[in-house]
């Protein structure tokens, strides 16, 4: 990232409006970039000024005045009335009936179009709003609930969007080798850990490269592998580094992405593509063999 793509975002980084993964790369480019950081220091300080000014309440009395200075409110048959000149239709009255009496009493509609006021909705209709709400809560909680699994379901959020975003941004790739002995030593120093690399080309999984993401508030290291047209992050961290969530099993499926999870080599991996699930199952096995087994 060089200062034309980072100056846009820092109005945003203030306000942490980024994605993860944007806001990583606008924080190692403002490591290093005075002119990024002094432009950041000029939007804090407005940030701060505004919030800081002194909040100035309207009187009551400006709110009165202006009602009182608005034209009064016509109904639509006064309003065709005044400019067809005919005669505006005004409702008949009511008939007593079941509808008067009965518990499923609708709002008053008394004086709409002769300048009164809708009524007061009876305690039935009231009753039936209420019950309609609860009832559309309950839906709406049940069809979330379906969406994301409960277990894990955050953590599982984080990994296919990491990946959706990094294939849709154009910025899947940090370091571009097939060589272990390149892509392994580019994560020195930019993280604290020193994840397993291996080229699984002989198996079908050729190494493409990898790059750094930001899972569950802490940066991971992802290596990227290609098997046939599709593209494999594999997420590598200790166990436990980025919260409890990593310790629930994943669903087969999320979001039409296929998952998997394992521990090997004193790691936590994560797996996602757009593949099948048995790719993945395909380059678990064959990095265990690899390892030695885990």
């Amino acid at each position: 990232m060089n200062c034309d793509d980072a100056h846009p975002l820092v109005d945003a980084s203030v306000d942490r409006e980024l994605s993860a993964g944007d806001e990583l790369r606008v924080r190692e480019h403002m490591a290093g970039c005075a002119q990024c950081q002094h432009e950041e220091q000029v939007v804090q300080a407005i940030s701060k000024a505004t919030r800081s000014a002194t909040y100035y309440r309207a009187p009551e009395a400006l709110g009165a005045r202006i009602t009182a200075a608005l034209p009064p409110i016509a109904s639509g048959e006064d309003a065709f009335a005044r400019e067809t000149g005919a005669q505006p239709v005004r409702p008949r009255a009511r008939k007593p009936g079941w509808g008067a009496s009965s518990w499923l009493t609708w709002p008053r509609l008394d004086g709409i179009g002769s300048g009164g006021r809708v009524g007061t909705p009876s305690a039935g209709f009231s009753w039936l709003t209420g019950a309609l709400l609860v009832l559309f809560a309950l839906g709406l909680a049940a069809a979330l609930n379906l969406r994301h699994p409960a277990a894990g379901g955050a953590f599982v959020d984080e990994i296919v969007s990491s990946h959706v975003r990094a294939q849709i941004s154009g910025r899947d790739l940090d370091v571009i080798s097939t060589d272990k002995h390149t892509v392994k030593p580019w994560f020195n120093g930019k993280i604290d850990y020193a994840p397993p690399v291996e080229d699984l080309a002989a198996a079908g999984y050729p190494l493409v490269g990898g790059r750094l993401d930001y899972v569950g508030r802490e940066r991971v290291a992802v290596l990227i592998y290609h098997h046939d047209k599709h593209v494999i992050d594999v997420y590598v961290f200790p166990p436990g580094s980025t919260g409890p969530a990593v310790t629930a099993s994943p669903p087969p499926t999320s979001e039409g992405y296929a998952l998997a999870r394992w521990e090997a080599d004193g790691m936590t991996w994560w797996a996602v593509t757009d593949g099948e699930a048995g790719v993945l199952t395909g380059l678990r096995d064959a990095l265990l063999a690899r390892l030695g087994g885990g």
